[in-house]
């Protein structure tokens, strides 16, 4: 087990910009953030998105990082403050899709938009549609059923990370994809997937 030096010690250098504190902090809380952002988001990409995201934004702000306060707290604050704005942008997209599917005497633009949100979600699932079966079916138990990697991987019998694994590829494959479409359909894919 390694032994990392005090937060104080390390929050004090990285004030100074020390480039080595950074990467010990990085690797102290790193997987920390990550179990705590995966029980909520309960998705690997998205969590190691924003673990990424909390460090950048430490990062940015190292010169004015305060030493009296827990450094732990900060990290997991923002990580907290993330996850929720996560929540908050999903919500939004789902009472944007309930508003529009129930279509309350849509204007012509509004109409427009409906079209294109149907036609940009039908080429959606025509790009995991192309996923292998059983790399698909469990994309799916995933995002749509809402199921966690362990869920998955008992009704399976199957290992987590080997879940977790086809669930990356199945997001690699996906984006790779979506590079050659267009701009809403990466937008749908980031915001709801």
């Amino acid at each position: 087990m390694k032994i990392f030096p005090k937060d104080l010690e390390l929050v004090s250098k990285l004030q100074k910009g020390d480039v080595g504190a950074f990467d010990l902090v990085y690797a102290k809380y790193a997987g920390k953030l990550y179990g705590f952002a995966f029980k909520y988001l309960k998705s690997a990409a998205e969590s190691e998105e924003l673990v990424q995201s909390v460090f950048l934004k430490v990062w940015e702000n190292h010169k004015t990082l305060r030493k009296e306060s827990s450094f732990k707290s900060y990290l997991f604050t923002i990580a907290y403050n993330k996850i929720c704005n996560t929540f908050k942008r999903r919500k939004h997209l789902q009472v944007f899709v309930t508003e529009q599917m129930q279509g309350n005497s849509l204007s012509s633009s509004e109409t427009d938009e409906l079209l294109n949100y149907n036609s940009t979600l039908e080429q959606l699932k025509e790009i995991i549609a192309k996923l292998p079966e059983r790399q698909r079916n469990i994309f799916l138990q995933s995002r749509q059923e809402g199921k966690t990697n362990k869920e998955i991987a008992a009704e399976l019998g199957l290992s987590s990370g080997t879940v977790d694994n086809y669930i990356s590829e199945s997001l690699k494959f996906i984006r790779t994809n979506l590079q050659d479409r267009n701009f809403s359909l990466l937008l749908l894919f980031s915001l709801f997937w």
